[in-house]
């Protein structure tokens, strides 16, 4: 009876540590690991994104960020404004921000210490000469990004000054032909090109948003720097506020856009001679002076 009872016993504890083993067999150390190993393995991209973010995130942000804090404290409290003057001066170029501009000061003054420095390195200068390469280096660098942007803005406003009396004209014909206003203005935006064609579009979608059309007419000439187009603007809002028929307005308003044309034409053409002086007095009169004189100044030589 002892020995069939122990027999009975360890069937059972067998049995019960059988039935143990496969109800539960991620409990031990072992499968845990394995399961944990293949979970991870089996994440989705965002949570494996999320546990290791790129270089960019953990490197380049943050240095970015910081150098958009220092440009904005170096800039001053109005610098976001006049940046943002500039960037519609510009046209709002693709990629152009007020933080990306402030974080470009930064990053252009480091390259131009950088590049200043590696400079005077390499030629061998002294130390009151590199550092004022340096300074200079920092100061170009600095101002870089605001040099860029209102080269873009100038020309920018050289072609919407091209391009105005030709839109204008069409603007007179569309009117005189039967359209209104903002029909004519449509038209123009439509079959022309340019950045006269953009703004013209971006005061008709202006308008078609609830803004007034003199209002929108301000914010075209607020956002170009040129003299005939403001003149139109001003021109055009006076007459929506009295009443005056468009089509007169437009025809008075192009012929003398015309003839400030003609006139910005012919000043140009009286400046080329005064243009013309330094590179014939340093350029072509010394090497005409070699040419003419040279013989002789060497048979002069010769004889004595």
């Amino acid at each position: 009876m002892t020995l069939l009872l122990g027999a009975l016993l360890v069937a059972v504890a067998v049995g019960l540590l059988s039935m143990a083993m496969r109800e539960a067999p991620d409990q031990r150390g072992v499968a845990r690991s394995i399961a944990l190993i293949e979970a991870t393995s089996a994440a989705p991209e965002a949570l494996v994104a999320e546990a290791d973010p790129p270089f960019r995130e953990r490197a380049l942000d943050p240095l970015l960020d910081r150098a958009r804090s220092l440009g904005r404290r170096l800039a001053g409290r109005d610098a976001p404004e006049r940046i943002r003057r500039k960037l519609d001066l510009a046209g709002n170029p693709p990629g152009w921000t007020v933080d990306r501009v402030l974080t470009w000061t930064v990053l252009g003054a480091l390259a131009g210490v950088g590049g200043a420095g590696l400079l005077g390195l390499v030629i061998g200068v002294s130390l009151p000469v590199l550092l004022v390469l340096v300074v200079g280096g920092a100061v170009i660098g600095f101002y870089a990004p605001a040099l860029l942007l209102y080269q873009r803005a100038y020309d920018r406003s050289e072609r919407v000054r091209r391009a105005l009396p030709d839109a204008i004209d069409l603007l007179t014909i569309s009117v005189e032909a039967g359209l209104g206003f903002d029909a004519a203005v449509q038209q123009v935006a439509q079959n022309t090109e340019g950045p006269l064609a953009d703004e013209l579009a971006r005061m008709l979608r202006e308008m078609q948003l609830g803004q007034g059309r003199s209002a929108a007419l301000r914010g075209l000439a607020d956002r170009s720097t040129v003299p005939e187009l403001r003149a139109f603007v001003g021109a055009m809002v006076q007459a929506d506020m009295l009443g005056i028929p468009i089509a007169q307005v437009l025809r008075v308003q192009s012929a003398e856009i015309r003839v400030k044309r003609r006139q910005r034409a012919e000043e140009r053409a009286q400046q080329v001679p005064v243009k013309m002086t330094i590179p014939l007095i340093f350029c072509i009169l010394p090497c005409l002076f070699v040419v003419v004189l040279g013989p002789a100044v060497l048979s002069i030589m010769d004889s004595f």
